[in-house]
């Protein structure tokens, strides 16, 4: 692996990581919203992320060398998925959206999961920045070895 591969993998680690934080945001925001139907109702979402070397292999499997099979390439973001954990339901007869039993569906969203996704994230996201920056120094020392 050379050196520039590190801007390469930690960009692609850098942009999944705001593709989650983006997703952990819009889940917050959502996270008392309601709807008078409750499959319109807003359901948490989570990004899918793989290995870039995984999803290259997956298309082409033999054209590989070992070193680049036991090497990491970065990340890719797959998609993004709903959760499939059943809404809140609330008890709430007097509310304008609530079904003939009084009951009103709310987002499937956890905040204190969300909470702790959105610090893992931007943690995730400064350790790639600060790998960058180590990479940066490191290129720039070596430019001056040769001036003493």
């Amino acid at each position: 692996m050379s050196l520039m591969n590190i801007f390469d993998i930690a960009g692609s680690g850098m942009s999944a990581q705001s593709v989650r934080l983006n997703a952990t945001s819009s889940n917050i925001a959502n996270a008392e919203s309601v709807s008078s139907n409750v499959n319109e109702t807003y359901r948490a979402r989570h990004p899918v992320f793989a290995a870039q070397l995984q999803t290259e292999m997956q298309k082409s499997p033999f054209d590989f060398s070992v070193s680049e099979v036991n090497s990491g390439s970065g990340v890719d973001v797959l998609g993004i998925v709903e959760s499939d954990a059943p809404l809140q339901m609330r008890y709430e007869p007097g509310h304008p959206s609530a079904d003939e039993k009084g009951y009103v569906a709310y987002p499937n969203v956890n905040i204190v999961e969300e909470m702790a996704n959105m610090i893992s994230a931007s943690r995730a996201f400064q350790t790639n920045v600060d790998a960058m920056n180590s990479a940066k120094q490191m290129m720039q020392q070596v430019l001056t070895l040769g001036r003493s």
